[in-house]
């Protein structure tokens, strides 16, 4: 008896075994870096109500190095390209998705052929655009959250799919959040319309494979862009941050 009552002991053990693991590794791995950014968060980045926060991004190798010396809705510069209208609507996860006002909204992205202003001159990107500041600019929200910028459609680098590049501060100047703005990709899109400009889309990184929106299944970096190389692209999304 003793010997078969040790045998059943085991067997209950080995079942309950992979189920403790298993919670373990659910706990863990379900931990978002946004869990922590407001006490509305759910362990999955989205916030009670439906208000799903804006996922935290690198700055990349890029970032603006006087963000509060451009404010400016157009961007352009001398840079040329397909027009893009660029609108951002910041809402705040902590308070129901309402509408964030007064804040602070840098953002920055390459020129067609997939640089960027203010670096350059190394082995990360050979021309030299130190000096320059094109394709970065500030702006700050309305009553209804939105900023809007004139610029022109983002070109691709090596590793990367099309993408603009967001920093979002409170009216004091905190750091609310780092992130990333998507394109749609596919037939039909203005990705596909672009067609990477002079470099085609030989070698060209998608969404699926890129090292920041690939984990994006749900979608919540990829912005809605309509229009025609004709008469410019318009691009908008709404970005929660806990504010």
């Amino acid at each position: 008896m003793e010997r078969k009552n040790f045998l059943k002991s085991l067997v209950i053990s080995a079942v309950s075994a992979p189920v403790i693991l298993q919670a373990c590794k659910k706990d863990s791995d379900s931990a978002s870096p946004d869990a922590t950014t407001t006490s509305s968060s759910t362990a999955d980045g989205s916030a009670e109500g439906g208000c799903v926060v804006a996922p935290t991004e690198t700055e990349g190798p890029f970032p603006t190095k006087q963000p509060a010396s451009y404010v400016r809705s157009d961007i352009t510069s001398d840079r040329t390209g397909y027009k893009l209208t660029i609108k951002i609507t910041i809402n705040n996860s902590s308070k129901s998705c309402a509408a964030v006002s007064g804040a602070l909204v840098d953002i920055w992205h390459c020129d067609a052929e997939g640089n960027y202003s203010e670096y350059g001159g190394s082995g990360m990107q050979s021309t030299n655009y130190q000096l320059v500041h094109f394709l970065r600019g500030r702006q700050t929200t309305d009553a209804n959250g939105l900023v809007t910028f004139t610029s022109i459609f983002p070109g691709w680098y090596s590793g990367r799919s099309t993408h603009i590049h967001v920093h979002v501060y409170n009216s004091s100047g905190t750091s609310l959040k780092v992130t990333q703005i998507a394109f749609p990709e596919g037939t039909g899109t203005a990705v596909a319309a672009v067609n990477g400009y002079s470099k085609g889309m030989s070698n060209y990184t998608y969404n699926k494979s890129d090292n920041v929106f690939s984990d994006d299944t749900a979608g919540v970096e990829i912005a809605t862009v309509t229009g025609n190389t004709t008469d410019g692209f318009a691009l908008s999304i709404a970005l929660a941050v806990p504010a």
